[in-house]
């Protein structure tokens, strides 16, 4: 990444992963992405079997999984899984699964979020309840996980945290589960394009990897918030570029609907927003892991861009744009889902307004 564009070489994984996603509509996609262009292995050191790039690389597949509005598991297995172990530090659960994970042959699942006492998914630490207890050298653990990313089938790996009742404020540790969850329960959400589960845990044998999961949890949201950033953007992207073409296309009183002023002030608007999106999207990839106000400013601002431009895409097509038979809704469906994924905007103006306070203070 030069500036806040894409490289040669970047814009060439971004053709290769837009050709894979034409052919291979749907979860058909995931095969090909993973063993033809290597795209879970992006972000995998070469010690464990990956390529070793970075962000900004993580973000130019997000952008067009974001384009096609892919429902393959690459956010849930190669962003936040293999992060999780990766802040770790465990070299041998490292060793063991990471290879797999690169390949694609292994799907992986971050269980984090519970039912804070605001009644949605939280990032806080201390919103988290679910408790393992000691059983020899292993781990039980019990509690109730929601918005697990889910693939078409249950994963090969799952982490979770829960809290060790060791340490300051109870502890809160990062476990590989050994065993089968209690429960792993896939749910229809209003976005068909993203599957979400919930995880259940009744005394589930597991491995601690690390004691410090708060800072892992910290880590993994950034990464997870520059990842997202980029797709929101990249599907805002597309939904303005379907709009545009339409409104060449669409005749009313024997013009294109696009001649007309006011559809292209919104275009215009739409436009605005969406190279905005990209903007911040690009620049959190480029602060990646030392940035935290970044990741948090461009999931807010892409969060709100794509939900503007979605609905602008559905009022620009009419009564067409409502309808089921369209693809518009299912552009609506993905930004009001993603823009609460990883935390609402309102709540990472917040985190950014506390970081810029403590980086003035420092």
């Amino acid at each position: 990444m030069t500036g806040l564009e894409w490289t040669p070489e970047q814009e060439e994984l971004g053709a290769a992963v837009r050709a894979v996603l034409a052919r291979h509509p749907g979860h058909a996609a995931w095969a090909p992405l993973t063993a033809q262009v290597g795209a879970a292995a992006l972000a995998v050191p070469e010690e464990y079997g990956g390529l070793g790039c970075g962000a900004a690389e993580v973000g130019v597949v997000m952008a067009e999984l974001g384009r096609a509005l892919s429902p393959v598991p690459y956010l849930g297995s190669a962003v936040l899984t293999a992060r999780a172990l990766l802040e770790s530090g465990d070299r041998e659960a490292c060793a063991r699964h990471l290879p797999g994970l690169a390949e694609g042959t292994v799907v992986g699942a971050l269980a984090w979020a519970e039912t804070s006492a605001a009644g949605r998914g939280s990032w806080a630490a201390d919103d988290l309840a679910a408790r393992a207890e000691r059983a020899g050298s292993d781990w039980l653990l019990t509690g109730a996980k929601r918005y697990v990313l889910a693939g078409p089938v249950e994963p090969g790996l799952l982490l979770a945290f829960a809290r060790t009742g060791e340490g300051g404020n109870g502890g809160l540790g990062l476990f590989e589960l050994t065993a089968p969850p209690a429960a792993f329960t896939v749910r229809s959400t209003m976005d068909r394009t993203r599957p979400l589960a919930e995880l259940a845990l009744d005394r589930t044998p597991a491995r601690l990897l690390c004691a410090d999961g708060a800072r892992i949890l910290a880590r993994v949201r950034d990464a997870a918030c520059t990842a997202l950033a980029a797709e929101q953007a990249g599907a805002a992207g597309r939904a303005l570029e379907v709009t545009v073409r339409y409104a060449k296309d669409r005749v009313q009183f024997g013009r294109p609907i696009g001649s007309f002023q006011a559809v292209k002030h919104r275009l215009a608007d739409m436009y605005t927003a969406v190279e905005t999106a990209r903007s911040l999207a690009l620049a959190a990839a480029a602060g990646a892991g030392d940035r935290p106000e970044l990741a948090a400013a461009a999931k807010a601002a892409c969060s709100e861009a794509f939900a503007y431009v979605a609905g602008e895409t559905i009022q620009l097509h009419g009564g067409i744009g409502i309808t089921w038979e369209h693809g518009a809704h299912e552009f609506f469906k993905r930004a009001h889902g993603s823009a609460h994924l990883f935390g609402t905007p309102s709540a990472h103006r917040e985190r950014l307004a506390a970081e810029l306070a403590f980086l003035s203070a420092g």
